[in-house]
C-alpha cells in the first residue's frame, strides 16, 4: 500500500509517499533522502527491497533540493541546514503515524542526502535505530571552503552553480559553517557507510574517515568498481549495495537495544 505523505515545515510543504508492507503493523520504517538536485524518486526504487523484508519505505523531496522536486521552496534557498530540518520534519510525521513502530526508525541517505541523514541521527540518536550512508558527501564543507578560501564572506555570491545547477548564498555559508565529523561523532548507533572505490565526487577516504569517527558500531562497505551513484555502475554492483542496506535495517530491528 502506498500513501502520499504532506508535511509542514514552518511555512513549507514537503511532499513525499510512504509504502507499507501487508498487514496490520506496526512497523519499522527506512526514511530515504535523496542526494543534491535530484528528487524521491531517485534511488528510491530500492523501496521495494524494504517492503517485501517488512519494513516501511518513506521517501520525500527536499524543499528545493532539486528542479523536479514537488515540495516547495526553490535551490537558491537550500542548504544541508534546511534539509535537516526538513528530514527533521519528516520524522517526527512518520513516527506518530498508527502503522509504524516509533523504535524502528532507520535514516538511509544517499550523497548529499547522507551527509544531511547524518548530521541528524547526531542531533536526534534516540530517535535513530540505525543509520545507512550510501557515497556520503562529507566533503560538502571541503568543497565549499575551496571555492571560497580566496574570497571574503562578503563576497560569497548571492547565486552560483554546482553540477551545472543552481545555488545560493545561505547554501555555501551552512556548508562552510559546519565540519560534519564533529557533528557524526555524536550518534553512537549502528551505521552502514557503502561507498564505490571509483567514486568521482567523493573520494572514499572521506567514508573511511567518518568510520573512524563512527567507531566499533560502524562498518564501511567499499565496493570495487563502484562510481558515484551507483547507478553508474554494473546492475548486479548497485543491486549488491542495496541488498546490504536492506539486510542491515532488518538485522538491527531483529536486535534492539531493550530486547
Amino acid at each position: 500500500m502506498v500513501e502520499e505523505l504532506i508535511v509542514m515545515r514552518d511555512d513549507m510543504r514537503i511532499y513525499g509517499k510512504i509504502q507499507y508492507p501487508e498487514g496490520e503493523g506496526p512497523f519499522p520504517v527506512a526514511v530515504f533522502s535523496h542526494g543534491f538536485g535530484a528528487s524521491r524518486v531517485y534511488d528510491s526504487e530500492m523501496g521495494s527491497d524494504f517492503i517485501k523484508r517488512g519494513i516501511a519505505f518513506v521517501a520525500f523531496d527536499f524543499c528545493g533540493g532539486g528542479l523536479a522536486s514537488q515540495s516547495d521552496g526553490s535551490m537558491l534557498d537550500m542548504s544541508v541546514l534546511t534539509e535537516a530540518a526538513d528530514l527533521e520534519a519528516v520524522m517526527d510525521a512518520v513516527r506518530a503515524l498508527d502503522k509504524i513502530d516509533s523504535q524502528q526508525l532507520f535514516l538511509v541517505g544517499s550523497s548529499q542526502g547522507g551527509y544531511v541523514s547524518a548530521y541528524v541521527a547526531a542531533k536526534r540518536p534516540a530517535d535513530v535505530r540505525a543509520l545507512v550512508l550510501n557515497f556520503p558527501a562529507f566533503c560538502i564543507g571541503d568543497d565549499a571552503r575551496e571555492r571560497m578560501k580566496e574570497s571574503p564572506d562578503d563576497d560569497i555570491p548571492e547565486q552560483a552553480t554546482f553540477g551545472g545547477l543552481p545555488i545560493g548564498k545561505r547554501y555555501l555559508q551552512d556548508a562552510m559553517a559546519v565540519d560534519i565529523y564533529d557533528v557524526i561523532d555524536g550518534y553512537d548507533g549502528d551505521v552502514l557507510i557503502i561507498h564505490g572505490s571509483d567514486d568521482e565526487i567523493v573520494p572514499p577516504a572521506y567514508s573511511v574517515r567518518a568510520a573512524q569517527v563512527y567507531g566499533t558500531k560502524a562498518e564501511l562497505v567499499v565496493l570495487g568498481g563502484m562510481r558515484h551513484g551507483f547507478r553508474n555502475s554494473l546492475p548486479q554492483h548497485y543491486h549488491r549495495a542495496i541488498d546490504l542496506a536492506v539486510s542491515f535495517c532488518v538485522e538491527k530491528g531483529q536486535t534492539l537495544p531493550d530486547t
